[in-house]
């Protein structure tokens, strides 16, 4: 055998049916588009599961949950899986090595499941509460950080109000005196008018 006669198997490759050749042919004519509508026009195309403008099945049909894109890029791993890991320092590359987690996966976090006897070291894995303490109860150690509880919201300051001035009388207007004082007022002016006036017949000053 050689490159130069390499085939296909007999009967997997057909050559493309060449359509509106002659009457002859079995799809002359119409070219087997039939007389009229939509698919027999060149450019008449509608999407993919069109209906007709009723409601598509893809549409109808009820949609529930929601799928992460990067479900996959995060891996579990169990504490017994931990146990049949033979080396003692275990990183993302011995886990992917012995098969515990896909190649693909980008990280891992080991979960409480199973039971783990052996002493391991954790590189660059994630662990949760559980397995951290039943990793350390069985001698082994991880450097993933303890998390921190979040501190709680402190309830913002509210600003004390300013202090209220005294309102100013208006300018034009003066201020209301005390009712004694006005009537002092009053006299004393009635007073300076009456000596003002002229002297009535003749006489000189004082009122008659």
């Amino acid at each position: 055998m050689e490159l130069n006669t390499l085939k296909p198997a007999p009967g997997s490759k057909h050559a493309r049916k060449r359509v509106a050749r002659g009457i002859g042919s079995g799809t002359g004519k119409t070219g087997g588009r039939g007389h009229k509508g939509q698919r027999a026009r060149s450019g008449g195309f509608h999407k993919v599961g069109f209906e007709g403008g009723q409601m598509p099945l893809q549409r109808r049909l009820p949609k529930r949950g929601f799928k992460s894109l990067t479900r996959d890029d995060r891996a579990e791993v169990r504490l017994s899986d931990l146990e049949r890991v033979k080396a003692e320092n275990v990183d993302l590359a011995a886990l992917k090595e012995a098969g515990v987690v896909p190649g693909a996966a980008l990280s891992a976090k080991v979960i409480v499941s199973g039971k783990l006897t052996r002493k391991v070291t954790l590189t660059g894995i994630a662990v949760s509460k559980g397995a951290r303490a039943a990793i350390e109860a069985a001698g082994g150690s991880t450097d993933a950080p303890i998390p921190q509880p979040k501190p709680k919201p402190q309830p913002k300051a509210i600003p004390a109000p300013p202090p209220q001035t005294e309102a100013k009388p208006a300018k034009g207007k003066q201020a209301e005196a005390p009712a004694g004082e006005a009537k002092e007022g009053k006299a004393e002016r009635s007073a300076k008018r009456d000596a003002a006036k002229p002297a009535p017949d003749g006489k000189k000053g004082g009122k008659a």
